[in-house]
């Protein structure tokens, strides 16, 4: 037996894979159509018009996640799209990796916002939208600046450098 680490999976659906530039590395995420079809079809469509090059990374909490999408950086904004509603599910659950879509009070106000998982947590199962997980450069996730305190707000944030979907980044 050896002692590396087995490779990623190869691509095997590149229109349902997205690539994530970040400073340290670039981020592979195997989409969930079967899980949450309306929401990634949102992240396909905001991905493709640009919508998150460049935008921050505003909430990143140490063991928990680091959540972005939001255009002003704040976390109270969105894209011009309507919102999205939940398509929660029990048959995955939030784990190292999980892709969720941020949302207020509200189940069916998610936008643009999403969240990557630093650690399972088991406390948001059913209650967020799971659309992606995943599947290599979880090295550079974690190596997105934190945020301080439990808002979890960044001083000077990381950034999405560059998001593609696979089948476009030819």
């Amino acid at each position: 037996m050896s002692d590396e680490t087995p490779a990623a999976p190869a691509m095997t659906d590149a229109e349902n894979t997205l690539l994530i530039e970040l400073k340290d590395g670039t981020v592979t995420i195997a989409l969930r159509p079967d899980l949450a079809p309306l929401h990634v079809e949102r992240i396909k469509t905001l991905t493709r018009q640009g919508f998150y090059d460049g935008v921050v990374f505003h909430r990143v909490i140490e063991s928990f996640m680091a959540q972005g999408g939001d255009p002003t950086g704040t976390g109270t904004g969105g894209s011009p799209l309507p919102n999205v509603a939940a398509e929660f599910t029990t048959k995955a659950k939030f784990l190292r990796g999980t892709c969720g879509m941020a949302r207020a009070q509200s189940p069916d106000s998610a936008n643009s916002q999403f969240f990557i998982m630093f650690q399972p947590g088991a406390f948001l199962d059913g209650q967020y939208t799971i659309w992606g997980q995943v599947t290599d450069g979880m090295d550079a996730v974690d190596k997105i600046k934190r945020g301080a305190g439990q808002s979890g707000q960044v001083r000077d944030p990381d950034k999405i450098i560059r998001m593609r979907v696979a089948s476009d980044a030819a």
